[in-house]
């Protein structure tokens, strides 16, 4: 039976990092008293540290890189309408000056 994966919220992940920053207690003790591994608490730590913004907005490279990605692809779809509207609008004054609509 496949094991479900576990979601942290943010208000956990950063009680857990500001502890492994703090350094008081070893990731083990810490990774004990939260329930978590110890590896877990040392990603979260290295991806706070890393960049604290993606880090509190909870994304991933991953989900950056995506979201970057949809930006660029809505960019590219208002230059292509831009222009075609410019060409709609030639092509409108054309044919009235042609005399067909």
């Amino acid at each position: 039976m496949a094991q479900k994966r576990n979601r942290y919220e943010l208000g956990f992940k950063l009680k857990a990092v500001i502890e492994a920053l703090e350094e008081r207690e070893t990731l083990g003790a810490i990774a004990a008293k939260y329930e978590v591994s110890s590896a877990m608490i040392s990603k979260w730590r290295d991806e706070f540290k890393a960049d604290p913004l993606a880090f509190y907005e909870n994304k991933t490279k991953k989900q950056l890189e995506k979201t970057k990605k949809q930006e660029e692809h809505e960019q590219k779809l208002m230059a292509t309408i831009g222009q075609l509207t410019v060409e709609v609008d030639f092509l409108k004054k054309k044919s009235k000056e042609l005399g067909i609509l």
